[in-house]
Parts: structure tokens; C-alpha cells; sequence
């Protein structure tokens, strides 16, 4: 039977379901103990293959235990899921909290529903395993498995739901030795080196005794030998233009009025005047370095700044012909996008979370609109069904997806312009690349997250959007961390969070194609094909032995 009672579960399985769900938790920041990922789901393999007694005992009168039923296994890590996301998302209640006016039971019922539909991928993953265990106590076509299934649930958690946040991959993003497959396969190659670590460390637990260490001792090796590439450096790649990238620091609950606006408008305007000033005005070897300033970026931002508000436009018009620099700025736009800034003939009632970009002229010449939307945060899906969160909805805008990913063009500069939560799904920002844009710029107000963990769970996921593309990223967010990151996925210059400042952030242009940007998520793909060939394969060998007994 699939399902048996929870009970029939040996307690031993429990205990290591919390242990992997805490491992999990601790590998993302703000704890960030990234060497804990090479070891963090090996608790939770060996939970699903030895979950329920047997009926008899081991040699040394221990507990004879074998593979919990696909039922059992779904229940064990659907319950390590469920921990995980409130251990790693818990920022969801903070910000449905206090920015989207609900109340406190009711913002913790919205995290609680979160996380009972997110961790049902943990679910489906235990019970695929348990599937491709079948009966009996030789696992080892289960444990091979173990990869391709993971690799594949992710990719569904990404196309089904639309909420890869923290992609396992994405732990090594510091590790350039081992995330540079990525510029192949996309995170995914990484998180398949990392559960391929777990295999072998759960593998030593699944064994008799006798070859448990040495199969154990092999599997540290080789977790220490992957996780020393921490230590490795490439050499530094050259900046040879510069960008100025304004943070804000503009508070998301500001009560915005006209002198409010205006103050804070002229604030802005000032503070990118002055910086670029003054790095046209430094020294030869710092000009000589990076080049003069030839962009200004603002971030998305928590202010009413709209495309089509004279009081907006006019002073950022004012600021690019006085630098005499492109100027792509977050704003609401109250059209449809085009690539030459006209109109499409869509009501004007639309609005659309948008970066405009500006010329030296002061010609508003072309706009990107927002693509991938944040459910609850920039529409309300199901209106009827989640009215109970509209709070959250009014406070941000019920925006309309754009249609276009075709990089924004200034000058000699294609731009690929990607907004806020944007940058966690990688099959959808390497389409900038795709389509020809040189440098990637995101825009992003993470001042929702408050000092939780989530910018910095952000930012590293960005990081990892330039390592699969080998394309500069010019981060600019509202409260932090803005910064210019490499494409080895370092940042190489960044401003201290929670203050308004402009930094002057290195970066270069670069048209190397990598397998990933070509081609996407074709390894995601092929392990979900493998897990569906090895789990077919796997029912007649089930029924034999079901018959067998």
C-alpha cells in the first residue's frame, strides 16, 4: 500500500528529518554555513530508506528498518519542506506583517500556508525516492537516483510554482571552482554535485558497519576536496567603463506628500549630479581604470515616481543632460512599453513595474516592464480565493505583466534590465544575454525584507545569474546591497545597506555566449527525463518482488 499508517514510521526517521531540516536552514544566510550543504540532506535520504521496521532484527538485536512506503516517505519530507521554508522565508511574515496591513495571526497563517504549499516539493521528492526504492533493502538504484530527482522537483518548483528561491546550487555561489559548471548546466549543475556529495554520505549509513567508515571517510574527502575551490580565486577581471549606481535608502512606509516628493526628487537628482562630478573630476588612475561614468541608475523604489509624471520626468530629464550620462531609473510606467517609448494603444489605466531609460538628450526613449510579477506583492492571483491578503496588493499596486525581455539599448551599451525578484529565475534573465544585452542591470527595493535574511538570500542568487551568463551585473536596490558584481559572481564594489549614497561600480561589456544562455535549462530537462525513465523502469522490478513475496 502507499499509505501506512504514521505511526508504523520509526522514531529514528523524526529525528532525522529535524536534523536535515535544521542543516538546510543553516547553508542559506544570514547563517550562510555553506560547507553544511554537502551534508545537510544526507539525514533526510537515510530517513526515507530506513523509516519502518521489518519484523525482524539485525544480528546485533538492533531494529531491522526498511524504506518507508512513497505515502511515508511524502509525509517525512514534506515535514522537512515545511521546516525549511519557515526556517529560511520566515521574512514573509515580517513583510505581510508590517507593510501589508495584516494582522499578526493572520500574517502567521499566510507563512504557514506558504510553507505547507512550497514544502510539497520536499514531499514529491520523498516520495519519487521511495518509489525508485521499492520493497526489500537494496537501495543502491534509489540512491543513484537521488540527483536526477532532486534536480528535477527543483526545475518543477521553478516552472510550476514560480518560486525557486534558494535553488541548493545556489549555497557555492562563493565557490568559483565548482560554479563555473553553472555557466553549462545553470545552478542546477550544482545543486547535482551537491546531492551527489549527500548519496555517498548517506550511502555510509546504509551499509553494514564494517564499511561504513571508510565509505563515510571517502565521502568527507570528497565533500573537503569540492568545497576547497572556496579557497581558489580567479584573477580579477578588468572594469573598464563605470556606472553610478544610486541607493536610496527611501523608507517603504514614507507618507509621501507633494513637499515629500519633491524634497526627496531634488535629494536624488543632487546626490547623482555631485557623485558624477566627482568621479570625473578624480584621479587619472582611477578614470584610467574604470573609465567615466557613462550610465546613472536608480533602483526600483518604494516612491510614486511615474514615466508619466512631468514632476518626475522633468528633473531626471535635467539630471542626464547635466551628466550627459544614459539614466535608467525604476518607475511606474502607465503604458505599455515599446522599444522607441511610444504607445501601443493599451488603456492608460495599465500599470506596469518599470525601468525607463533615459538619454543624454533627455529623450525618454525606451522602457522594460516588468515580466515575472511577485504574487501577493504586485497582483493578487485567485482575487476571490486570497482577498484576505489584498493589504499587501494595495500598498504595492496591482501592476501588469510585461511582454518582453529585449535588452534596453544605450548607446554602444545593451542593457538586459531585470527587476527585483526577477533575478531568482535563471532561465528567464539569461534570455537577456540571449537576445544580445552585454552587461545585466538590476533593479531592486529589498527594503520589504527588513534586516532578515532575504537580501542577502537575494543578492547571492543574483551573483549566480552572472556566473551562468559571464555577464557583469550592476545591482542597484533601494536599501541594500547595491553593488557591481563580476562574472565569476563577486562583488567588486558595493555600498554599506541602510544608507542613500552613489557608488561608482566597475563593470565591462561582454558577448561571450555561455551553453547556459544558449540553450537554458537543458540539464534540468535531461535529469527529469532520466528520474521518469528510472522510476518506470523501476515499477516491473516493484511487482516482481511484491509477487516474489
Amino acid at each position: 500500500m502507499l499509505f501506512l499508517p504514521v505511526r508504523q514510521i520509526h522514531y529514528s526517521a523524526w529525528l532525522l528529518v529535524g536534523l536535515s531540516s535544521l542543516l538546510q536552514i543553516l547553508i542559506f544566510p544570514l547563517p550562510g554555513l555553506y560547507v553544511l550543504s554537502w551534508v545537510a540532506f544526507a539525514p533526510l535520504i537515510v530517513a526515507v530508506l530506513r523509516a519502518r521496521p521489518a519484523g525482524a532484527l539485525e544480528v546485533d538485536g538492533s531494529v531491522h528498518l526498511q524504506a518507508a512506503t512513497p505515502g511515508q516517505a511524502f509525509l517525512l519530507a514534506y515535514a522537512s519542506g515545511i521546516l525549511w521554508y519557515a526556517g529560511t522565508c520566515y521574512w514573509i511574515y515580517d513583510t505581510m506583517h508590517e507593510h501589508g496591513g495584516l494582522s499578526a495571526p493572520v500574517a502567521l497563517l499566510a507563512l504557514f500556508l506558504f510553507c505547507l504549499y512550497l514544502g510539497l516539493y520536499h514531499g514529491l521528492f520523498g516520495f519519487l525516492l521511495a518509489l525508485a526504492a521499492g520493497p526489500g533493502r537494496d537501495n543502491r538504484r534509489a540512491l543513484i537516483s537521488v540527483p536526477f530527482l532532486w534536480v528535477g522537483v527543483e526545475l518543477a518548483r521553478t516552472r510550476v510554482t514560480g518560486f525557486p528561491w534558494d535553488l541548493l546550487g545556489t549555497a557555492q555561489v562563493d565557490n568559483i571552482s565548482l560554479s563555473r559548471i553553472t555557466t553549462w548546466t545553470g545552478v542546477y549543475g550544482a545543486s547535482f554535485e551537491i546531492m551527489l556529495v549527500n548519496v555517498a554520505v548517506a550511502a555510509a549509513f546504509l551499509v553494514p558497519r564494517k564499511k561504513r567508515s571508510t565509505l563515510l571517510l571517502a565521502a568527507l574527502v570528497a565533500a573537503a576536496v569540492l568545497q576547497a575551490g572556496r579557497l581558489v580565486d580567479a584573477p580579477a577581471i578588468p572594469g573598464d567603463r563605470a556606472a553610478l549606481l544610486v541607493q536610496e535608502n527611501i523608507p517603504v512606509d514614507e507618507n509621501w506628500t507633494r513637499d515629500t516628493f519633491e524634497r526627496t526628487l531634488q535629494e536624488l537628482t543632487d546626490l547623482s549630479v555631485k557623485a558624477e562630478a566627482s568621479s570625473s573630476s578624480s584621479s587619472s588612475a582611477l578614470e584610467s581604470a574604470h573609465g567615466k561614468v557613462d550610465l546613472i541608475v536608480w533602483p526600483e523604489s518604494p516612491a510614486p515616481f511615474f514615466t508619466s509624471d512631468p514632476l518626475f520626468r522633468e528633473p531626471v530629464t535635467e539630471m542626464a543632460r547635466a551628466t550627459h550620462s544614459w539614466v535608467v531609473t525604476g518607475a511606474i510606467g502607465s503604458t505599455p512599453a515599446t522599444q522607441n517609448g511610444a504607445s501601443t494603444g493599451t488603456s492608460a489605466t495599465e500599470l506596469f513595474n518599470s525601468a525607463a531609460l533615459v538619454s543624454p538628450s533627455g529623450d525618454w526613449t525606451a522602457r522594460y516592464d516588468k515580466v515575472h510579477l511577485v504574487p501577493f506583492g504586485e497582483y493578487l492571483p485567485f482575487p476571490k480565493l486570497f482577498a484576505f491578503a489584498g493589504g499587501l496588493t494595495k500598498e504595492v499596486g496591482e501592476f501588469k505583466a510585461g511582454a518582453s525581455r529585449a535588452p534596453l539599448v544605450a548607446g554602444d551599451i545593451p542593457l538586459g534590465v531585470f527587476i527585483c525578484y526577477e533575478s531568482v529565475f535563471p532561465d528567464e534573465v539569461r534570455q537577456f544575454a540571449n537576445q544580445g544585452a552585454q552587461v545585466f542591470v538590476n533593479l531592486s527595493n529589498d527594503g520589504w525584507y527588513g534586516d532578515s535574511g532575504a537580501y542577502a538570500q537575494h543578492l547571492n542568487q543574483t551573483r549566480m545569474r552572472a556566473i551562468e551568463n559571464d555577464r557583469w551585473i550592476l545591482s542597484a536596490t533601494d536599501t541594500g546591497v547595491t553593488a557591481s558584481i563580476d562574472p565569476y559572481g563577486r562583488t567588486v564594489a558595493r555600498l554599506p545597506r541602510k544608507e542613500r549614497g552613489a557608488l561608482v561600480a566597475p563593470y565591462a561589456l561582454t558577448s561571450v555566449t555561455t551553453f547556459y544562455t544558449r540553450y537554458g535549462d537543458w540539464f534540468a530537462w535531461l535529469c527529469a527525463i532520466i528520474s521518469a525513465g528510472a522510476l518506470l523502469t523501476r515499477f516491473p522490478l516493484r511487482k516482481k518482488a511484491e509477487a516474489s513475496s
